[in-house]
């Protein structure tokens, strides 16, 4: 089944690809979560027409973007203070959500699903390298340090 996608969907390709699909997936998935559209005659057409003005709105996109990245990176770094055990280890952990907030309350408006931490969680006391991605394009690392409270 080809579509094509109206959003960027991770694994698959970006806004405004046409890509092969299997049937499931497309139907069940991709379609009514309104993350693509069937690639008919009629939906390509459409596409070509409306091409100069969606380059537009992303090259807007893009550039909002690294300002944004821009101002992460201007404040450095991010202290946040948790309970912890002798031994350095938290009483809890420190997520996604947590960075997303102390960099929100930095001044730079930051929504959880843009912190990326392949490693997971962070359990323990110290300092520790964090991405956050704005855009698919742009990606900006953020030192986190962790003390104890």
């Amino acid at each position: 089944m080809e579509l094509i996608l109206k959003q960027d969907v991770e694994n698959l390709g970006f806004k405004d690809d046409v890509v092969t699909v299997k049937n499931g997936y497309g139907r069940n998935f991709l379609i009514p979560q309104q993350k693509a559209v069937p690639a008919t005659i009629a939906n390509i057409e459409k596409f070509e027409a409306r091409r100069a003005e969606l380059e537009k709105a992303a090259a807007e996109a893009l550039a909002e973007a690294q300002a944004r990245a821009d101002k992460i990176a201007g404040v450095g770094s991010i202290t946040l203070a948790r309970n912890a055990g002798d031994e350095g280890k938290l009483f809890g952990s420190v997520g996604p959500a947590d960075i997303a907030d102390a960099l929100t309350e930095a001044g730079v408006e930051v929504e959880k699903r843009e912190v990326i931490m392949p490693e997971g969680p962070i359990h323990a006391i110290g300092e520790y390298e964090v991405s956050v991605r704005p855009h698919t394009d742009i990606m900006q690392a953020v030192k986190v340090v962790i003390e104890a409270a």
